[in-house]
């Protein structure tokens, strides 16, 4: 081969070899479009070239290259808090969740200037990074609207971008109902990050205005008493599943404060309550005897209370210690219970055939005497008529009975009899039974009545005494006590619960 041939020969394996190298340089431009002369572009192709997977991998943190930390910035705008329903401890939120952070990558300033800010929705949203961050106390949450309308992104010529997304949520919030209705919850929405730790991912909250509440928002049960938002990290291990491992992960809290509005309950519950409670002491002016409607209105007083006391108990968790309602529908129950107690006593007080022998008119002696068993005062009736000491006086109000034409009188036994006993007797008086036939049969029956005559003596007596009762005369005096002992200890009672539920 002679040099001529030679030299054509090297030309044309120059010439291909360039043709090569242009074709695969013009393929190298066609998969990797250059990103300049932004301006000229539209929006879409511009993006298209910035973020293009050839020079920009989404699954990369921002800081990938230098091995820093990405800040992300929170706010949140909440416009719709649903009251937390006690019996599922939890509440709804509606809220416009919104996060900033810087990636360097998609900086623009140099290859489009005159270009501000670029705006996508969801599929913007499939090109570039962004956090994963999900809520810890969640129990169903979605974006609100449609994906394209509610999630939206801007990049700004720095690089900045900002992630804006309107969600509902349901969120756990544990509350304490010790003393509920007039109880005061504490219910947060927590932020974690997921997939980085916190030397990769560091969230904070915006320094201005974190968080924003609605100027309409309006709550029914509860009103918002206050509002705060802190910072924290958790400990992430194997057993909370942290794809990142183990170490410390950051976390955004906003945490509110609610206060239980009583008004309903006081409406629906309460007074209601007390009215049910005080119905069942109008017993106390019915008659001992009169056993039909006591019972009928004791029974129906308990069974409206019941039915009161277990509707607002569905409303409620069945938890394991007692809250305030309960002692308050536990104490009410009592009253009402004790109001048919009462009734049973005075009735079968009434129903008694003999009389009863006191020292003295008063609540010690009458319920001593009412509550001493039969047989005890069977022996006291004995040893009291075997002793020669005693002498027996009618007092005026038992001779002046005995003397009137009324017929419900002597029907009912109602007399008060006074006996004397000598200097000589010993200080502690014997208490005993006599019946009306007995008594009007003594032989001191006239000596008693010239006493009534002479008139009343105002000087002290010189000798012990004791009268006389009939059981239906304890039966009212009891009932007459219970009219002032039972709403005085309701009052009583109310003083103490209401001061435990707001002073304490």
């Amino acid at each position: 081969m002679n040099t001529r041939t030679l030299l054509i020969y090297l030309v044309l394996v120059l010439v291909c070899k360039s043709s090569g190298a242009l074709a695969q340089n013009d393929s190298l431009a066609a998969e990797c479009p250059p990103p300049e002369n932004g301006d000229s572009l539209t929006q879409s192709e511009f993006l298209s070239r910035l973020a293009h997977e050839c020079r920009y991998d989404r699954l990369l943190l921002p800081t990938y290259q230098t091995g820093g930390v990405v800040y992300v910035h929170a706010s949140a705008y909440v416009y719709f808090i649903q009251p937390a329903e006690a019996h599922d401890l939890n509440f709804k939120l509606h809220f416009l969740l919104q996060l900033r952070w810087t990636d360097e990558r998609l900086a623009y300033k140099l290859l489009s200037p005159h270009r501000t800010k670029i705006i996508g929705e969801s599929d913007l949203r499939q090109k570039i990074w962004v956090p994963h961050l999900y809520m810890s106390n969640e129990q169903s949450s979605s974006v609100m609207g449609t994906d394209s309308k509610d999630v939206l992104i801007s990049i700004a010529p720095d690089g900045e971008v900002l992630f804006s997304r309107r969600m509902q949520a349901v969120l756990y919030c544990w509350m304490n109902l010790q003393k509920f209705p007039f109880d005061e919850q504490v219910c947060a929405m927590n932020l974690e990050s997921w997939k980085y730790n916190a030397s990769s991912l560091r969230m904070m909250w915006e320094r201005e205005n974190p968080m924003r509440l609605s100027t309409e928002l309006h709550l029914t049960e509860y009103s918002l008493l206050d509002s705060w938002t802190n910072e924290s990290v958790v400990k992430g291990d194997i057993i909370n599943m942290r794809l990142g491992g183990t170490g410390n992960y950051s976390a955004l809290r906003f945490t509110f404060k609610l206060g239980r509005e009583v008004g309903y309950y006081l409406m629906d519950y309460f007074i209601p309550s007390m009215m049910i409670v005080a119905m069942s002491w109008v017993t106390f002016w019915l008659q001992a005897d009169a056993s039909a409607p006591r019972i009928t209105l004791g029974t129906s007083t308990m069974l409206s209370f019941i039915t009161l006391a277990s509707s607002q108990a569905k409303t409620l968790p069945k938890v394991s210690y007692i809250k305030a309602s309960e002692i308050w529908f536990l104490a009410c129950t009592g009253f009402i219970f004790s109001a048919l107690v009462e009734f049973a006593f005075v009735n079968t007080i009434w129903r008694r055939k003999k009389i009863v022998n006191l020292k003295k008119v008063n609540s010690k002696y009458i319920l001593k005497s009412t509550l001493t068993p039969r047989l005890a005062r069977k022996e006291l009736q004995k040893e009291l008529q075997s002793s020669p000491q005693l002498t027996k006086s009618r007092s005026c109000s038992s001779l002046q009975r005995e003397s009137s034409t009324d017929p419900a009188g002597p029907a009912y036994n109602n007399y008060l009899t006074v006996h004397s006993f000598p200097s000589s007797a010993i200080n502690l008086p014997t208490i005993t039974t006599q019946s009306y036939d007995e008594l009007i049969a003594g032989p001191n029956n006239n000596q008693a009545a010239s006493h009534c005559s002479e008139g009343s003596d105002d000087s002290p007596p010189k000798h012990h005494t004791w009268t006389t009762m009939t059981p239906q005369e304890i039966a009212t005096w009891i009932d007459k006590r219970s009219r002032i002992i039972f709403p005085l200890a309701f009052v009583f009672f109310n003083i103490i619960y209401w001061t435990f539920v707001y002073c304490l």
